[in-house]
């Protein structure tokens, strides 16, 4: 049901004490299961103990026809459901577009994404800052900086943090009153691997084995070990082909026992 009329006064005043620059009646919630369940009941919860009423925001969740029709909790505890399509993540919680689109017709003042799905993906909070719409997580800055596999190995060896042979060894950053905001393009692009030639001198400075990896890779995809150079070629293109358009790497094998 449509739930306006639901969002208190109290809610104003809560955010003009905190200074809040926006003031949030709906949330988008950007996930489905348990996930979307839990992050319901946790600010149902939150909104009870603060404004004394469960109901002063207001959860508009998108769902796909088998969560629907599935009877999903999450679908039956939120004010407002939003179709969207079947099929795998990248056609519905994991689409980052049509999540900025959906929060900007329904209209909400914030979007949730949770965990998995489009919740690391720095174009999300990218998008919805162009549009004036909260993101309930880190900026988009942040999340590239730790999610991105070659941008935080960069940031913990600036720190002097111990890292593993890679062939972006020694690569650091300056620092700006001990703030790390971003990574210049051509100190990101000294610690890629663009063509075989690059993988070889690697394997030369870390040596073999070592492994392959995508910068946006995770779950098993763009990741392969490398134990012999005359395979580079081959699994250089295995790499570049399970994860499109990401930067690759290389690091050092680590063995146990």
């Amino acid at each position: 049901m449509p739930c306006d009329s639901l969002v208190l006064k109290t809610t104003e005043r809560f955010e003009e004490k905190y200074k809040f620059s926006t003031k949030i009646q709906k949330i988008l919630v950007a996930n489905n299961g348990i996930a979307a369940l839990k992050f319901i009941r946790s600010v149902r919860q939150w909104c009870y103990h603060t404004y004394d009423n469960e109901r002063a925001v207001c959860f508009v969740a998108m769902a796909t026809p088998e969560d629907i029709n599935g009877h999903a909790e999450y679908t039956q505890l939120a004010d407002e459901i939003v179709d969207v399509p079947s099929g795998p993540s990248n056609m519905n919680y994991g689409n980052v577009e049509l999540i900025v689109e959906l929060a900007q017709e329904i209209p909400v003042q914030a979007v949730w994404a949770g965990w998995g799905h489009a919740s690391e993906n720095p174009k999300l909070p990218e998008l919805l800052s162009k549009c004036s719409i909260l993101f309930l997580g880190p900026t988009a800055d942040s999340m590239f900086l730790l999610g991105d596999k070659i941008a935080s190995t960069i940031i913990a060896q600036t720190l002097n943090i111990p890292t593993l042979p890679w062939n972006g060894t020694g690569v650091t950053l300056d620092s700006v009153n001990d703030r790390y905001t971003n990574i210049p393009q051509e100190i990101y692009d000294k610690c890629v691997i663009n063509q075989v030639e690059d993988l070889k001198r690697c394997a030369l400075s870390i040596g073999v084995p070592f492994m392959l990896k995508a910068s946006g890779g995770g779950g098993g995809k763009g990741i392969r070990k490398i134990i012999d150079t005359k395979d580079c070629d081959r699994i250089l293109k295995q790499v570049c082909a399970e994860v499109p358009n990401s930067p690759i790497f290389a690091v050092k094998m680590l063995r146990f026992g």
